[in-house]
């Protein structure tokens, strides 16, 4: 059994790896997450250049990565002066942490540009109505729509964090039931 706990647990680490550039992240710190993810005991540098055939660099760097995005936490081994690992373990906690580290990142920067853009070409007073010109009309309109799409999904996700896993199951399975009686 041992054989085929290390050979699954390698596949599954081998697979996240292989999702993390879809996620704009790097393969390596992929990896690195799901390996704590799997583990079950605290893991240093040295275990994770090991287990994952990386450099000492690569693995710092990853690892503070990680930590910084709030999904490993240093441990302190009694008796040992090296620097120990774990993972956040529970799945919904590990969304929440990771949906508000993009939103972060990537949602909120681009609102804030996208805003800027609509108020360079907004309407002014003393400003002719008239003498605008359609491309102007229809820039406004396209940054208004996005704006609005991404302020709606933006919602969403807030939405969603703030009921949390058990609210979100209820409502899946709502939905569910209303859709299909809907059909």
């Amino acid at each position: 059994m041992p054989g085929e706990l290390e050979e699954s647990k390698a596949l599954f680490v081998r697979r996240w790896g292989e999702m993390g550039p879809y996620w704009g992240i790097s393969r390596t710190m992929a990896e690195l997450h799901a390996l704590f993810y799997v583990s079950t005991e605290p893991l240093c540098t040295d275990d994770v250049m090991a287990q994952l055939q990386v450099s000492r660099g690569s693995a710092s760097m990853n690892l503070r990565a990680l930590q910084d995005w709030g999904l490993i936490r240093r441990v302190h081994k009694t008796g040992d002066r090296k620097d120990y690992f774990v993972s956040e373990t529970d799945v919904w906690a590990m969304f929440e942490t990771i949906a508000q580290q993009r939103k972060r990142r990537e949602v909120e920067p681009i609102l804030e540009v996208i805003r800027r853009c609509h108020d360079m070409v907004s309407d002014r007073p003393g400003r002719s109505k008239a003498a605008e010109d359609e491309e102007v009309r229809l820039y406004r309109e396209r940054l208004e729509s996005m704006l609005s799409f991404l302020e709606t999904m933006s919602g969403l996700f807030e939405l969603a964090l703030d009921i949390g896993s058990d609210g979100m199951e209820r409502l899946t399975k709502t939905l569910g039931r209303l859709l299909r009686k809907s059909s």
